[in-house]
């Protein structure tokens, strides 16, 4: 009896357009209806929207482009087993040392996601490689200066943030070694790049399609913090800085929502002045760990199955950590 082939073929497979494709026909879009798209944006409102999305897609690109830079040098040209020598065997050690390497890179949020699955690809405990991601925005050197120069009055607020984001991200990356489910990751697909296969080529595919993947949901998330911009008044947060737990509140929903890219934010945080300065840490120890933008960046790498569970998570420890370390620094 003849057993009768069923896989599909290449012509029976349906079309989905890709990345280019769905960029193009924005762009066709844009121009046919350049004339009420033009009048459309001539508002305050829709202007502001505007400034809001250009200016977030403008600070993270940047440091977008330098993580998938890095995530191509490694899988091109650093064997799997580099990884594995560095980081300690044991978990609770692991995270901790993976975390406090955050510290070497200057990069943002954005940078950070492409480059944590490159190292989970190269066989780093995903609980390490999410420590890495957390603390690379929070900590690194870039982010340390920017935090001194726009809190030159209050010479505390560097050491504080440095805590505060090194420890959300030891507090999360411990968590998650005992509570994270291999399925609640994306299946991870077998890696084209093996110990012989490395070089320019790789380099160059692998950051390509890391930047491809992480752009459009850089996008996706800059265009909801805008939004959240235009609709939220900026007089209503001046009136809620009598109550530190009306500020703490605020404070790390506006880091969420906002979206900004972890060299700005302390600026941003010090021109709110009637907030205490225990909600600006708490804005500086969210922004870096969670935001929109970085919701819908790991949704796309790692799963929705993972970015459900992995944000409030994230924003819960971030939240308290903030708490905690600004009543040791300051007190009540």
């Amino acid at each position: 009896m003849t057993v009768t082939d069923h896989r599909p073929t290449p012509t029976d497979r349906k079309y989905r357009p890709g990345s280019l494709e769905i960029f193009g026909l924005i762009l066709l879009t844009g121009i046919l209806l350049r004339g009420p798209l033009q009048s459309w944006f001539s508002g305050p409102a829709m202007q502001t929207w505007a400034t809001t999305f250009v200016s977030v897609c403008i600070q993270a690109i940047p440091f977008l482009v330098l993580g998938v830079v890095v995530s191509g040098a490694i899988a091109a040209f650093v064997p799997s087993s580099f990884f594995t020598r560095i980081l300690p065997k044991n978990p609770a050690l692991a995270v901790p040392v993976a975390g406090a390497c955050g510290i070497a890179l200057p990069g943002c949020e954005c940078g950070s996601i492409p480059i944590a699955n490159r190292l989970m690809d190269r066989g780093v405990r995903p609980s390490a490689a999410l420590a890495f991601l957390l603390s690379a925005p929070a900590i690194n050197p870039i982010v340390l200066v920017a935090t001194a120069v726009a809190f030159s009055t209050e010479p505390k607020m560097v050491w504080a943030r440095l805590v505060a984001g090194l420890t959300t991200a030891v507090v999360v990356g411990w968590i998650w070694e005992r509570i994270g489910r291999p399925e609640w990751l994306r299946p991870r697909l077998r890696s084209a790049v093996t110990e012989d296969a490395r070089g320019w080529s790789v380099f160059l595919n692998t950051m390509r399609g890391d930047f491809t993947q992480a752009a459009g949901f850089l996008v996706l998330g800059g265009g909801v913090a805008a939004t959240f911009k235009v609709l939220v008044s900026q007089g209503w947060m001046q009136h809620i800085g009598s109550s530190l737990l009306l500020s703490v509140i605020l404070m790390a929903l506006l880091a969420y929502m906002l979206a900004l890219c972890s060299e700005a934010d302390a600026f941003v945080a010090a021109s709110f002045t009637t907030i205490p300065v225990i909600g600006k840490l708490v804005f500086l120890t969210v922004g870096p760990a969670v935001d929109v933008k970085l919701t819908a960046l790991q949704t796309g790498t790692f799963g929705r199955r993972f970015a459900t569970r992995f944000a409030p998570l994230t924003f819960v420890v971030a939240v308290v950590v903030g708490v905690v370390v600004g009543i040791m620094f300051w007190g009540l």
